[in-house]
């Protein structure tokens, strides 16, 4: 895997994965940066988010769970001292469906940290992550 990140303007990059696509990353004002992009702590709790979310979603699927909607907030505590790493992740699934197996849900969480999610695996090793759920039934 490789990625390139490339100076635009002031604090603003430009990155390219292999895979060929493009995101603007961008830095606060107040070190000096144009607020127009997402900053790389939070590139890497979406891609955590992004990498969980495949696997939760996939194993529901091949549970046959019925899923209306789904959804995967992330919050991050950070170090008061440079360079401010993440001391705890939390994971919250939120699942709406019809009859949606709670042990499914649960199975699905436990493969993702355990076996599938190597964004999860990696950021494990760094910060301790609570994953928790909560399902909506929908009428």
């Amino acid at each position: 895997m490789d990625a390139t990140v490339k100076l635009d303007h002031g604090m603003t990059f430009q990155a390219t994965a292999n895979s060929g696509f493009t995101l603007q990353i961008g830095a606060s004002p107040s070190v000096g940066g144009d607020d127009d992009g997402p900053r790389p702590m939070e590139l890497l709790l979406m891609g955590l988010g992004g990498c969980t979310g495949m696997d939760v979603i996939s194993i529901l699927r091949k549970k046959r769970q019925d899923i209306t909607d789904f959804e995967v907030q992330l919050h991050a505590d950070r170090a008061e001292d440079h360079p401010h790493v993440f001391t705890r992740i939390t994971i919250n699934y939120v699942i709406r469906g019809r009859g949606v197996n709670p042990k499914a849900v649960e199975r699905a969480i436990e493969l993702s940290e355990t076996k599938y999610c190597p964004a999860q695996a990696m950021m494990a090793k760094a910060a301790p992550i609570e994953h928790t759920y909560e399902i909506i039934e929908e009428a």
